[in-house]
């Protein structure tokens, strides 16, 4: 699910937990928590270079209130979207959002309350509302939060690009979006097309008692499109572009979108001709974009600590992948090595440190097959008796708490080339692009589409099929890998709609990976008619 900017029309939100007992308040409100007096500071909003003021306020107002810990958060996001439908420009979406939420500890109670009105009265205000819950719910407290230790930090994150996607001209987006979709309907046949041009800055400070203090300038950019045939009846879709990274508006210049549209038209022409599966056993060789959401799905979720415990069960449940299997767990063959890695250039969770203040790590998810780690925060790693937070807490906007959520997590390359892959495939289906999918609550039992799908007949890629679906079950899936391509075959894709939370929020992360091959996989078919 997609979670746009509704929330900068909440004046404040405020939550608390406490062990196995919370309190949760939600407001709107078009006025601020103070009202306006004779104080000065409320009138105007405090700019970004006098953040440090406005966190030195909540910090410090945090400490005297009795809070063990206490941290901030502010900040301001720009968001571009340049969309075009059927051949005409659909709109441009330009957003700004900004606020601060402030969180605090108190005697081992969470309080959190955040703010749009950007005012040092306002953070006042806030910092006492927080502490009021976490002192509340103090009162309740059935497994008091005890926070994992973390070295004090101090920098300046900033995402390395080239191009600026805000200085590019609206007039030259606009003429990319029309010309994208202008070579999809050069096909005849093609009924639908979209584009679009994406971008996000995300301007962020961070601030604890402890010390921490950290800046970020993030920036995030991606371009795409898609064409819809109809033939005597029944469409099929063919989608193409670039993947979701922390870039430059270079990553769009740097590739040829107006041929990668007439592929796309042509693809969709084949798609929407091509024949329905026949439903029953193949060997799939998946390619990256289709694997990237297999991994979100069926090992980022489920190695998400705090669902794991049960503290995330509200949405899309909880996990098979229960502590006692870690390190002992076999997940998969000894082919499959997923890797967590928040530290790799360009991904979607590489922001240099959590919204914990944990700096980003990498670390070994699963090994030759074996379940041997967890994603977690500085409050759930202690829960498993684990010293360190691997920094995997995040919230999506300054309105939210942060949660736990799926690091950058990628497959390991191997050694074999894609044609080696083929080669040894009788009968089977190459998958390519995401489609849509289902999970039970436990992400063990699944299904998945794609976006384009080929016959393998002795060895090579013959013709397109139609309706494919394959689906299995978690580990028994994962022991059907027998084959990973090498890293010359790699490619990163990102996710910026992860659902997660209860107000929902939506998750950033990668999944880097090489196409792979998996035995004997039950397809069955998905109709699709006009």
């Amino acid at each position: 699910m997609k979670r746009h900017s509704h929330l900068s029309r909440r004046e404040f939100i405020c939550y608390a937990s406490a062990g196995a007992a919370s309190t949760c308040l939600l407001g709107c409100r078009t006025t601020p928590m103070t009202t306006p007096s004779n104080s000065q500071d409320v009138a105007q909003p405090v700019d970004p270079q006098d953040w440090d003021a406005l966190a030195d306020i909540a910090l410090r107002r945090a400490r005297a209130g009795g809070a063990e810990y206490g941290d901030i958060r502010i900040l301001t996001t720009t968001t571009q979207t340049v969309s075009g439908h059927d051949g005409r420009l659909a709109g441009v979406d330009d957003r700004l959002e900004r606020g601060f939420g402030v969180r605090v500890l108190y005697r081992g109670a969470w309080g959190f309350a955040a703010s749009s009105h950007m005012t040092a009265a306002e953070v006042r205000a806030a910092t006492d509302l927080a502490l009021e819950i976490a002192q509340s719910s103090a009162a309740l407290v059935v497994d008091p939060v005890k926070l994992a230790p973390e070295p004090v930090h101090k920098g300046i994150v900033t995402t390395p690009h080239e191009v600026d996607p805000f200085e590019i001209s609206l007039a030259d987006k606009s003429a990319l979006v029309l010309a994208i979709m202008d070579r999809l309907h050069g096909q005849p046949g093609i009924a639908r097309s979209q584009a679009e041009l994406w971008a996000q800055r995300d301007l962020k400070l961070f601030a604890s008692t402890e010390g921490t203090h950290l800046s970020f300038d993030l920036l995030a950019c991606r371009g795409a499109g898609g064409a819809t045939a109809v033939h005597e009846g029944q469409f099929a879709s063919r989608n193409f572009g670039t993947p979701y990274l922390r870039t430059g508006y270079e990553q769009i210049t740097n590739i040829d979108l107006i041929a990668d549209a007439e592929r796309a038209a042509v693809e969709a022409l084949e798609h929407v001709r091509a024949p329905l599966v026949e439903p029953g056993q193949y060997d799939l060789i998946l390619d990256p974009q289709n694997l990237a959401l297999t991994i979100h799905e069926t090992c980022g979720h489920p190695t998400e600590l705090d669902r794991v415990l049960g503290y995330e069960a509200n949405l899309a449940g909880t996990s098979f992948l229960t502590p006692e299997k870690l390190g002992n767990f076999r997940y998969g063959s000894k082919h499959v090595n997923l890797v967590a890695d928040n530290t790799e250039p360009g991904t979607l969770a590489a922001t240099g440190f959590d919204d914990d203040g944990v700096e980003c790590q990498r670390w070994p998810i699963v090994h030759e097959g074996i379940f041997v780690g967890y994603s977690t925060s500085r409050e759930m790693a202690p829960k498993i008796g684990q010293q360190r937070s691997r920094g995997s807490n995040r919230a999506d906007s300054w309105a939210s708490v942060p949660i736990v959520r799926i690091p950058n997590l990628g497959l390991e390359p191997g050694a074999a080339s894609l044609d080696e892959l083929l080669a040894d495939v009788q009968r089977g289906i190459y998958i390519e692009g995401r489609g849509s999918f289902s999970i039970d609550q436990r992400r063990y039992n699944f299904q998945f589409g794609g976006d384009a799908f080929w016959l393998i007949e002795h060895g090579r890629r013959t013709h397109m099929l139609r309706d494919v679906v394959y689906h299995g079950i978690t580990p028994e899936f994962w022991a059907r890998c027998d084959g990973v391509a090498n890293r010359s075959h790699r490619q990163r894709y990102g996710f910026v709609d992860c659902g997660k939370g209860q107000p929902m929020q939506s998750g950033w992360m990668t999944h880097a990976t090489a196409p792979a091959r998996f035995r004997d996989v039950s397809v069955i078919r998905g109709a699709t008619t006009a």
